[in-house]
């Protein structure tokens, strides 16, 4: 049968290899980290990131990545996770590697209880975590969800001090070891985060972290809490922190420096980066958990996870999140293993590393090569061939100049647009498998369903269906017309309006994947139903086709 997801706007392709080049409690866990609570000062090693080759990070460094998707990534504007969904996302993180999970506030409700100990009581090997304010309260909010640490919150700049938190400097310290204290007496690992460190009086800053340090603390934090320093400020603060004890870095992406702070602060001798999965967070963001780990074993050959695993991840925390990635996202995003253009994709048939900084597959990514103005025929002739289409070299050429015009047009030309090119090119004839008759569909009942005419293979066949919307009823709908031979998978569904008002024209674009091979097809309609079905139906012909066996007759 058809394994169609629920469909949803601006759904996010689940991770799958095919043959195309594709785009496709109790117990405190005292063993964890446990090497933190010997201080010990910075390495001779450990050199400023500057442009120099003598100035690097060592790889025989040990980083670890924290990742505080769950909490700070959480602050997203409208991302509000439910406790399922941070299970699924802390097991994700859990096959990455990753060494510490903050998994959320326990101050901020009986829900975020709720979800924290459900992370809890999965005995992960990570380090699970809570967000405490300066509070005492927060801590036995935290302890009551059987946490193995606790990031302790303090105001590290004046304006934090006395503006926000309405006290003086000496308080602060003072208060700051009493948490400390409390908290290492519950048997809890303690971070201190100095909130605004960035802006914080260097003297003061290391006063905060001395005395959080002598008071018990595990390590402290130096925060970049609004994304205002540059690696310059970075490293000099980390470094003096660094002479203290353990140290952290914890950098947002304001001034799109998150990556480069990060790096800084590890160079001056941070071994925990704070981190979120897709660079969630407030504002531009956090630091991107993928960039910093890709970054440290490219460039330093050091590695902190498994980066094979991080493609799923970041497609898990999108889905969960309604996020969806930038195409242009460094690791993760739809382009960064994508080439159209003729010089490019003619290297890198060539020679996959000559327009590429690491292997795809590095990443649990593969290679994709797209086709629009720019494609020459190199491209054109691969992507044929991966279609089983057989075309001389003139032909080849003919189909790769009409391919440059329909973008020059402004098309986005999809597999299916190469395809009937190439039909109309080489003189092939092809008869459908399945064509959609008609569609209709009601919404506006309790149950949105759907009725679908279809011809395959010369039958004519009639079914509809019900689901959460219209465009999910006709799905069930076609389903129920192909029966169980029809075994394929959507793997990616995405709306655009292509004219504004209340009678706009939509663009649907769909990725359907069966056994090895999948098809991409791109509908406009003034009905979203239609263009719906019909690209998937489209889609799904090419690939029954390609496959030439014919359908089995549906069930009754």
């Amino acid at each position: 049968m058809i394994r169609w997801p629920i469909v949803q706007w601006h759904e996010i392709p689940s991770h799958r290899r095919t043959t195309r080049i594709e785009e496709v409690g109790a117990t405190r866990l005292d063993a964890k980290f446990s090497h933190e609570r010997n201080r010990s000062t910075r390495s001779s090693l450990l050199l400023p990131v500057t442009h120099s080759p003598e100035q690097t990070i060592a790889s025989d460094r040990t980083v670890r990545l924290l990742d505080t998707t769950l909490r700070d990534g959480e602050q997203a504007p409208g991302v509000s996770l439910s406790p399922d969904e941070k299970v699924e996302i802390a097991r994700s993180l859990e096959r990455a590697g990753v060494s510490v999970i903050e998994a959320g506030s326990a101050c901020t409700g009986a829900g975020e209880r709720q979800a924290i100990s459900r992370v809890t009581d999965l005995d992960l090997d990570a380090r699970v975590t809570s967000f405490c304010r300066g509070m005492r309260g927060d801590i036995d909010l935290a302890l009551e969800c059987d946490v193995d640490g606790v990031h302790i919150v303090v105001p590290a700049s004046d304006r934090h001090v006395e503006g926000k938190v309405g006290t003086s400097r000496e308080d602060n310290l003072e208060k700051t070891a009493e948490l400390v204290a409390y908290a290492k007496e519950n048997d809890l690992w303690v971070e201190v985060i100095g909130e605004d460190g960035s802006r914080a009086d260097l003297d003061y800053l290391e006063e905060l972290a001395e005395s959080s340090l002598d008071a018990g603390a595990d390590r402290f934090c130096f925060a970049d809490t609004v994304g205002h320093t540059g690696p310059e400020h970075t490293h000099e603060a980390v470094s003096r922190l660094a002479e203290l004890g353990p140290v952290s870095a914890h950098t947002h992406d304001d001034l799109g420096l998150g990556v480069t702070n990060a790096l800084a602060a590890v160079s001056a001798g941070a071994d925990l980066v704070h981190c979120t999965v897709d660079g969630l967070g407030e504002r531009a963001g956090n630091v991107a958990l993928e960039e910093v780990a890709i970054a440290l074993s490219h460039v330093y050959e050091l590695e902190t996870l498994e980066l094979e695993e991080l493609y799923e991840l970041a497609q898990t925390v999108a889905r969960a999140t309604g996020v969806q990635l930038p195409p242009n996202k460094a690791v993760i995003g739809e382009n960064a293993f994508t080439h159209e253009s003729g010089i490019h994709t003619d290297g890198t048939l060539k020679d996959d590393k000559m327009y590429e900084p690491y292997a795809p597959e590095t990443v649990g990514r593969e290679r994709r090569l797209a086709l629009g103005k720019h494609t020459g025929r190199a491209g054109v002739a691969a992507t044929l061939e991966e279609h089983g289409v057989d075309a001389e070299d003139d032909e080849v050429a003919e189909i790769a100049n009409r391919v440059t015009e329909l973008g020059d047009r402004g098309r986005r030309v999809t597999d299916a647009d190469l395809l009937a090119i190439a039909e109309d090119v080489t003189g092939a004839d092809r008869e459908r498998v399945v064509d959609l008759l008609d569609v209709t569909a009601t919404s506006g009942g309790a149950v949105p369903t759907a009725s679908v005419r279809l011809d395959v293979d010369g039958e004519e066949r009639v079914a509809s269906g019900t689901g959460s919307g219209p465009v999910d009823a006709a799905v069930s709908a076609v389903r129920e017309a192909l029966g169980p031979m029809a075994d394929a998978e959507l793997e990616s569904y995405h709306v655009d309006a292509v004219t504004g008002g209340t009678d706009a024209v939509v663009t649907v674009e769909v990725t359907m994947a069966r056994n090895d091979r999948s098809v991409t097809v791109a509908r406009s309609e003034a009905d979203i139903t239609r263009a719906s079905v019909t690209a998937m139906v489209d889609a799904l012909d090419r690939l029954l086709a390609a496959d030439q066996q014919p359908l089995a007759p549906a069930d009754d």
